[in-house]
């Protein structure tokens, strides 16, 4: 027995990858959940593998089930097929897509081989051994908030307060209490009468002394 070590990456950045440990002796249906276990997905729809090469082309599909679509050659079935027995080379290649409404894409390549005389056999396979980056949310973004802030919100109904603050006074912020203008208002106005009349008092100036 051997445990097979792979790097499963984020087909739209390879820095976000999950590292997993498998038996050889399990099956593509065990690498499939542990893949969306790592990613944090649920296992709600379609999926399916593919063998694959160096420059990622996709080969032959090793699926959840057959769908009603064209393939070059019969699927093999993930219940069925042994992980060891697609290994063709220490760097084997195969592609998972899940969802195919969404076309979630992760590539795995084989990255370490781990003969049984090696292997901590104690540990509970398949097992994710290594994180590396936030993954991609299955269904949009968290809050940054969390879920209470969700309670808050509608308790005190920030979404209707978002455009100001408070209801009472409003209507007041700028009259006196006899209807007037404030005197800030007041002195705003005062300013504007000074600036027309040395505005007028330039023109005249101008007019007289230009040459």
């Amino acid at each position: 027995m051997a445990i097979l070590k792979f790097r499963v990456y984020w087909e739209e950045d390879d820095a976000i990858y999950r590292d997993i440990s498998v038996k050889h002796t399990q099956t593509f249906a065990d690498f499939h959940q542990v893949i969306l276990k790592a990613f944090e997905f649920d296992q709600k729809h379609d999926a399916t593998f593919f063998r694959s090469n160096d420059i990622w082309v996709r080969g032959r599909e090793i699926s959840k089930e057959v769908y009603a679509k064209e393939y070059k050659a019969p699927p093999l079935m993930m219940e069925e097929t042994l992980i060891g027995t697609e290994i063709i080379d220490t760097n084997q290649h195969f592609i998972f897509l899940y969802d195919f409404a969404k076309s979630w894409t992760f590539l795995i390549e084989l990255i370490q081989v781990v003969k049984n005389v090696d292997a901590d056999m104690t540990l509970d396979y398949p097992l994710v051994s290594r994180i590396e980056g936030v993954g991609p949310m299955q269904y949009g973004t968290k809050g940054l908030l969390g879920p209470k802030f969700a309670d808050i919100e509608e308790k005190y109904d920030l979404a209707e307060a978002a455009d100001g603050y408070g209801e009472e006074g409003e209507s007041d912020a700028h009259t006196s209490e006899d209807g007037g203008l404030d005197d800030e208002e007041e002195g705003e106005d005062e300013e504007e009468d000074s600036n027309d009349s040395s505005e007028d008092s330039s023109s005249e100036f101008f007019d007289e002394e230009a040459y």
